[in-house]
């Protein structure tokens, strides 16, 4: 976030938000939400980006992620829908192809999700109020740049549970 000079922590916590929202209408898996911020972190601490392409970030990040991680996932035409039509087709195709333009991207990558999983399982004998919570406190910890840019995916997740 320091090289980016229209966007700051606070903005990133909108747009993760607005996010949540999106995957939560969609119905998405929550592997396919935290790849999806994965995604987006990696982006822009390589690209500078301009404030009104922000949330298009976003949501070509979600698109890429949809599509890795979901059997059905949602088409252009419904992230455009979503995004109350701020953006048509071909600005999102284009931006998708510009964050796997670098040939370093791996999309195979330790999200919080896999550890939330696994740490969970490993807990004193858990219920749904309990899993719910940790979901939540996960969830939370994403909106919050410092803590992510700050701790692995592993230690984010043993806070929350």
């Amino acid at each position: 976030m320091v090289s980016q000079p229209d966007i700051n922590a606070k903005m990133r916590a909108i747009l993760i938000d607005w996010l949540i929202e999106v995957h939560r209408k969609f119905e998405l898996m929550p592997e396919t939400f935290y790849l999806t911020l994965n995604i987006v972190d990696r982006f822009l601490s390589m690209k500078v980006v301009p404030r009104k392409e922000f949330q298009l970030v976003g949501i070509s990040s979600m698109l890429i992620a949809s599509k890795y991680e979901e059997i059905w996932a949602p088409e252009v035409t419904d992230f455009v829908c979503i995004s109350d039509n701020a953006y048509v087709r071909e600005p999102v195709l284009v931006m998708e192809k510009t964050i796997l333009g670098n040939p370093e991207w791996y999309l195979t990558v330790p999200t919080p999700y896999v550890f939330l999983v696994r740490y969970i399982k490993a807990s004193t004998p858990s219920d749904e109020q309990m899993e719910n919570m940790v979901n939540f406190l996960a969830e939370l910890s994403m909106m919050h740049y410092v803590t992510v840019s700050s701790y692995s995916p592993s230690m984010i997740v043993a806070s929350a549970v």
